[in-house]
């Protein structure tokens, strides 16, 4: 895999998140998705790890990347071209100048948002800074990600999102939910300075849109319940960074 000293290398978040996509991937592959797309793509490790992941079955899959770091955007150039996958690779913020022409086409979207609750001058800013820095509680680009996701994502699509506890993933939920979708934890796992969960989200045609909020604590005791036991992990790195 290639690097660049200004793109974040896969860490804890990356393989929590591919692991997911291997968690779930029977159903990826029933799913028949056209379109993959991935926003802020970074080392491309995840990216790629989807294109091997649905194989030969997943032949004619088209699949974009975007990033706002030009230095993320080669290095996954490199990786998916070493690997052998064709893809569409855009230098924006999210997916702007992009939305028109995606809105409702992405089948699977995956995002490894910058989630670390830092000072908001932080974020965007040029380098590999702008890849973790999430602003207050860790959610300006996340709450930006989210609308957008809603947009581009078509009647069958699935979003799968890294998230922190500080983000307070039940109200990420809860918010989506307003927008008719469906979730559950597909991963979470722990080391002594976060806890991750990798949540998927789908339209769900049955949930009526804004409809009466349950309890946060209910809410993700729900969530919860949809663990795999075996996804459960914890680990003793101390550098938040890898």
């Amino acid at each position: 895999m290639s690097s660049h000293q200004e793109v974040y290398e896969p860490c804890d978040d990356s393989f929590a998140l591919v692991d997911a996509l291997l968690a779930d991937r029977n159903n990826l592959l029933e799913h028949h998705p056209s379109l993959c797309m991935e926003i802020g793509c970074g080392s491309g490790y995840v990216i790629t790890s989807l294109a091997l992941i649905l194989g030969q079955e997943g032949y004619g899959v088209n699949y974009i990347a975007t990033d706002i770091n030009p230095h993320a955007v080669e290095v996954t150039r490199k990786t998916m071209v070493a690997h052998g996958v064709g893809v569409e690779l855009v230098v924006t913020d999210i997916a702007a100048g992009l939305e028109e022409r995606l809105a409702g086409l992405v089948d699977v979207m995956v995002v490894n948002p910058p989630y670390v609750p830092t000072p908001e001058d932080e974020v965007g800013v040029e380098g590999i800074t702008s890849s973790w820095a999430g602003g207050e509680n860790g959610r300006s680009v996340i709450d930006k990600i989210l609308p957008v996701a809603d947009r581009l994502l078509s009647e069958k699509g699935w979003l799968y999102m890294v998230t922190l506890t500080a983000n307070n993933p039940s109200e990420i939920c809860q918010q989506m939910r307003k927008k008719g979708y469906g979730s559950k934890i597909v991963v979470q796992r722990s080391t002594e300075e976060e806890s991750l969960h990798i949540i998927k989200f789908w339209r769900d045609f049955d949930i009526e849109k804004d409809e009466p909020n349950q309890s946060a604590s209910g809410f993700i005791g729900s969530l919860l319940t949809h663990i795999p036991l075996f996804s459960l992990w914890r680990g003793t790195n101390s550098d938040n960074k890898c």
